[in-house]
């Protein structure tokens, strides 16, 4: 059910793209949209993963620096039927975690020290098991795709806004210029159904992962308890990390007040966690 709804939701920010293309310049309009869909999502293919592990400040670790983290993470890798993925830190003392890469075998598991030092050896192998199951279920490349097309998307919004101030209200003689109408319409929603689009793809994939990873770990109760923990700890002291990223890690790394859960990329922590320890 989660990948059938994430397929539909995939396939209306495409509609929604297309959509605004059109809104933009009518069939033709509609035509480089789609064009710039696909040519965005080939560079989010191939460099998403470089682009997370640089913009978050991750550094690859050897065996021979973090032997037990790299022993933990090959034998969950192992389990799950996967290629034992690269393994990164982060030197953040707030504890977290995010998986990136375009496939299995090109993949990587993200750290902070700050998750090494707080939770257990339960609680970690959890919370490596939820990465691995992002891992798993191709969910990195669906996020980067989701987050791509997103922002295209407000991008095609603002050219909007500069055809409104620039003749987007004149039609040309074969009537395929921009309706002023469906502009402002475009302008206004677009951008706010992309995120919600973005935000309900985002959540649904998070339910699977702590779902998959507590088959991978076989330990729900400990995975609920990490997520417990890592929620207390990121809501106390919340990480310094760019917007763009925070969908990214097993918690929230940003504050919020209600208001701004309402939006979040990340499911109610309560839901994940009474889920988990009902399995």
């Amino acid at each position: 059910m989660n990948t059938a709804k994430t397929f539909m939701l995939m396939a209306a920010l495409t509609a929604l793209f297309m959509v605004a293309g059109q809104a933009m310049g009518g069939q033709q309009g509609m035509v480089i949209a789609l064009l710039l869909a696909l040519g965005l999502n080939f560079f989010a293919y191939w460099n998403s993963d470089k682009m997370a592990l640089s913009m978050n400040h991750a550094r690859e670790v050897s065996p021979a620096e973090a032997h037990d983290l790299h022993a933990l993470v090959a034998g969950l890798a192992a389990r799950a039927g996967l290629p034992k993925p690269k393994v990164y830190v982060i030197d953040e003392s707030t504890p977290n975690a995010f998986a990136t890469g375009r496939n299995p075998e090109h993949a990587a598991v993200a750290v902070t020290t700050g998750l090494l030092r707080v939770l257990d050896r339960h609680e970690l192998e959890g919370v490596i098991a939820h990465e691995l199951a992002h891992i798993k279920n191709r969910d990195i490349l669906i996020g980067s795709i989701a987050a791509v097309m997103a922002g295209a998307i407000s991008y095609l919004a603002t050219m909007a806004q500069w055809a409104m101030l620039f003749g987007g209200s004149r039609n040309d003689e074969e009537g395929g210029g921009s309706n002023p109408l469906v502009l402002l319409v475009t302008m206004l929603v677009a951008p706010l159904a992309a995120t919600l689009i973005q935000m309900a793809i985002s959540r649904g994939r998070e339910y699977m992962a702590d779902a998959t990873g507590a088959e991978i770990c076989g330990h729900p109760k400990s995975l609920a308890s990490a997520l417990d923990k890592l929620a207390n700890y990121n809501a106390q002291q919340p990480m310094d990390v760019n917007p763009a990223s925070a969908q990214m890690y097993i918690v929230n790394p940003l504050s919020g007040g209600t208001i701004a859960n309402l939006f979040s990329t990340h499911p109610p922590m309560e839901e994940r966690i009474r889920r988990l320890r009902s399995m």
